[in-house]
């Protein structure tokens, strides 16, 4: 809120006609020289003007003049007004790039494209301070000016602050949607393992095949032994 009424000088105008603070009071309270309110009271400056009543307009309290006019020591203080008035908010405008900067946007722009093609043109366009138009040129390469474009960061340049940078790349990482895993092969351990029981065999891609499991080694020594059985018995039955 202002420490200084609506209008100062009208209003000094009024306390040197109607009060007897002095010229340093009446001069602190309306933020104005002492020298302009010794001006008013000798008629060189606001001769035009019209006094100002403070009371009616509830900036100042009779009690607060009559306390000052007792002590030329005390300090007016404007009084709280009865109704609050919500500030209005400024939106903010594009954002502001010096003339001497702004030959160097095209060069930030490819260097956020390519760093950064998470990010959305809106997000471009706040931290440069350029158009649609100029970063859809540039994404396809038709600016009048491409061959001579060198990515070059826009911090360094000035054009923005690592703040910023980093604030515009968190929001676009978080409206990224999540990448989907990607397959993977089995290990070797398992694809060429022995099958022991059901479960291991419908975790096996090749089962769907009709690949036997492979046989161990007892089983190996175990068709042998039989081989040759049966061999020997063959022979004595010639003999």
């Amino acid at each position: 809120m202002s420490t200084a009424p609506l209008m100062p000088k009208a209003t000094a105008v009024w306390l040197v006609e109607n009060t007897a603070l002095t010229f340093d009071q009446i001069a602190e309270f309306c933020k104005l020289h002492p020298l302009e309110v010794k001006g008013i009271a000798d008629g060189e400056v606001a001769a035009g003007i019209k006094g100002q009543d403070p009371v009616i307009s509830n900036q100042l309290t009779r009690e607060e003049i009559a306390r000052g006019e007792r002590d030329s020591h005390h300090r007016l203080r404007l009084a709280e007004p009865k109704v609050k008035i919500a500030v209005a908010k400024v939106k903010k405008g594009p954002r502001y790039t010096p003339v001497s900067r702004r030959q160097d946007r095209p060069n930030a722009i490819l260097w956020l494209v390519k760093n950064h093609p998470e990010l959305k043109d809106a997000q471009i366009m706040r931290l440069v301070g350029t158009t649609k138009t100029t970063i859809a040129a540039i994404r396809d390469r038709t600016h009048w000016n491409t061959a001579q474009l060198t990515p070059a960061d826009p911090v360094m340049l000035g054009l923005c602050t690592q703040i910023d940078l980093d604030f515009e790349v968190a929001r676009a990482s978080k409206d990224r949607p999540p990448e989907a895993e990607s397959a993977t092969l089995l290990p070797a351990e398992i694809t060429t393992g022995p099958a022991t029981d059901r479960s291991q065999r419908q975790d096996d891609p090749f089962a769907s095949l009709g690949n036997k499991p492979r046989q161990t080694e007892d089983e190996d020594e175990l068709d042998v032994a039989n081989v040759f059985a049966k061999l020997k018995g063959i022979k004595q039955k010639e003999d």
